[in-house]
């Protein structure tokens, strides 16, 4: 499976965050994160990712976020919740796997998530969709 590293994108790599839990890479109006092996990741964690975001690229923009599940971790799906009660928007939501087992949590998130998600076997196929989105949503704009 792909990481954010083997993919010509990676060119165009605005920052690298990295946290306990995992990397996120953030581009223009694109954020792709690869998590640790077995963490679950809760709200707390996912808010410093999301702090990180409004500081790289801005509050105002569009975002697409693309989880690559290069390794098994879990989501605390409920937890979206929090994500909508605090006013945070996600334009577009994609993950990337190759297993059961890295789709086993998105049923649940689904349940959550207010978007419809979008998977992928491939990063790269992720990457295009997702930009295609982020660039006719800017055209409505």
């Amino acid at each position: 499976m792909k990481r954010v590293t083997d993919i010509d994108l990676f060119k165009r790599i605005r920052e690298i965050r990295e946290f306990e839990f995992g990397k996120f890479y953030f581009f223009d109006n694109l954020v792709i994160s690869e998590m640790k092996e077995g963490v679950t990741l809760n709200w707390n964690m996912a808010k410093k990712a999301i702090d990180a975001a409004y500081e790289v690229i801005g509050k105002d923009k569009p975002i697409a976020y693309i989880s690559n599940r290069i390794n098994k971790y879990y989501v605390v799906p409920s937890d979206w919740a929090k994500f909508y009660k605090h006013r945070h928007q996600l334009s577009f939501y994609s993950v990337v796997g190759n297993t059961k087992g890295s789709f086993a949590s998105l049923v649940l998130e689904r349940m959550f998530f207010q978007n419809s998600i979008k998977q992928f076997s491939d990063l790269e196929e992720a990457v295009a969709w997702s930009l295609a989105k982020i660039e006719k949503q800017k055209e409505l704009v």
